[in-house]
C-alpha cells in the first residue's frame, strides 16, 4: 500500500472553487479506530459551510472535508474486534472523507445493507444518523402523529420523509417548485407544499385541524415564527441548520400557550459514545428496513473525486433532488 494518498483539500475558506485535489500521507488507525480504503463518499451541507470558513472540524479531526464514507477496512487499531480488515462498511466521519483513505472509530462503522453496492451505502450515515437522532430520539415522533419536514428534496428531507412514512406518521414536506413536491410525493410524503406558492401554514393547519407534531426544521430565520403557527399542542421542534440565519426575533407566546418544545443539535462534534448510541439504534431499527427495501437513500449525480468544486456547485444551486456522491475509483 502506498504511504501517500489522493485527497481534496481546502485551500482557503471561500467558493466551490477553493477545493483542490492534493496528495497527503495516509492516515493511521489509533486505538478503537479502522481505516477505510473509501470507494464512494457523500457531499453534504455541512461540508459546504467548513469549506466557507463557518463550521471548523472538531479537535482532533481531520481538516479535509467529508462526513461518511463507505469502503473496505485496510486496518484495525489496536483494540478493534467489531470489525476486521476486508469487511465492507459504510461510516459517519468528523471528517477525512474526500479522499481515498479515512479513518473512524469501529463504534461508527455499519455493514453494507443487503444488496447495496459502494455508492448506495456512502449515502447512508450522515443522513441516517441525523434523522433517526433528530426525528425520533429528540423529536421523539410516533405512528399517527404528524410530521413537518422543511427542504423536503434534499439528502435529510427524502430520508425524513421515508423513515416518517415507514414508522406510521403522516408526513407534510416543503420544497421549491412542483418537480420537487412531486418527488416528496413518490418518496412517500401525504402532502408535499410549493412553498413559492402555497402557505404551508395554512395547508398543515386546514389538512391536521390541530398542527403537526413534530417539525424538522434546517431553514431557520422567519420560518421559526411560522412553525409556531404550524404546531400542534405538545408539538415538537428540532432545528438542525439555519438556511435564513439563526437569529430571529419571535413571540414566544405560543410556546407557553400550545406547551412547544424546541430543540436542535449538531452531529459532529458530538462525543463518540454519543454516536455509538444512535450508530446501535441504526442498525436494530432501520437497517432492516433497508436490507428489505422499503427505505433507500435517493442519488441525484455522482462526481469523481478530483471533481469536488462542481459537486458543492451542484449542492449551493439546490437543483438537485437527494444526494450528491463522489467517489475515489476503487
Amino acid at each position: 500500500m502506498a504511504p501517500t494518498m489522493s485527497c481534496i483539500e481546502i485551500a482557503e475558506p471561500g467558493g466551490p472553487d477553493v477545493l483542490k485535489p492534493a496528495t497527503r500521507p495516509l492516515p493511521e488507525a489509533g486505538p478503537g479506530e479502522v481505516l477505510i480504503r473509501v470507494a464512494a463518499a457523500g457531499v453534504n451541507r455541512p461540508d459546504v459551510m467548513q469549506r466557507q470558513g463557518l463550521y471548523p472540524p472538531p479537535k482532533g479531526a481531520s481538516d479535509i472535508p467529508g462526513l461518511e464514507v463507505a469502503g473496505t477496512v485496510e486496518r484495525i487499531g489496536e483494540g478493534v474486534t467489531s470489525v476486521s480488515p476486508g469487511d465492507k462498511v459504510c461510516a459517519l466521519l468528523s471528517g477525512g472523507g474526500y479522499a481515498e483513505y479515512a479513518t473512524t472509530p469501529d463504534d461508527l462503522c455499519l455493514p453494507l445493507p443487503k444488496g447495496y453496492d459502494m455508492l448506495s451505502a456512502a449515502a447512508l450515515p450522515e443522513t441516517f444518523f441525523t434523522v433517526w437522532h433528530n426525528v425520533f430520539q429528540r423529536g421523539q415522533l410516533k405512528a399517527g402523529q404528524a410530521f413537518l419536514i422543511h427542504g423536503g428534496t434534499s439528502g435529510i428531507g427524502t430520508t425524513a420523509i421515508q423513515l416518517a412514512k415507514a414508522f406510521g406518521a403522516t408526513v407534510f414536506a416543503t420544497a421549491g417548485s412542483d418537480e420537487k413536491c412531486q418527488a416528496c410525493r413518490d418518496l412517500g410524503a401525504d402532502y408535499a407544499i410549493n412553498y413559492r406558492d402555497e402557505d404551508y401554514v395554512s395547508v398543515v393547519r386546514e389538512k391536521t385541524g390541530k398542527g403537526v407534531d413534530v417539525i424538522l426544521d434546517m431553514v431557520g430565520g422567519d420560518y421559526i415564527g411560522r412553525d409556531m403557527k404550524a404546531m400542534a399542542p405538545e408539538a415538537r421542534h428540532v432545528s438542525i441548520a439555519f438556511l435564513k440565519g439563526s437569529k430571529v426575533e419571535v413571540d414566544l407566546m405560543p410556546m407557553m400557550l400550545k406547551r412547544l418544545t424546541f430543540t436542535g443539535s449538531v452531529l459532529r462534534s458530538r462525543p463518540t459514545g454519543d454516536k455509538a448510541a444512535i450508530a446501535k439504534e441504526l442498525r436494530a431499527k432501520v437497517w432492516p428496513l433497508l436490507d428489505q427495501g422499503k427505505v433507500k437513500p435517493m442519488i441525484h449525480k455522482v462526481f469523481p473525486l478530483a471533481e469536488a468544486a462542481q459537486a458543492h456547485h451542484l449542492m449551493e444551486s439546490s437543483a438537485h433532488i437527494g444526494k450528491i456522491m463522489l467517489t475515489t475509483g476503487e
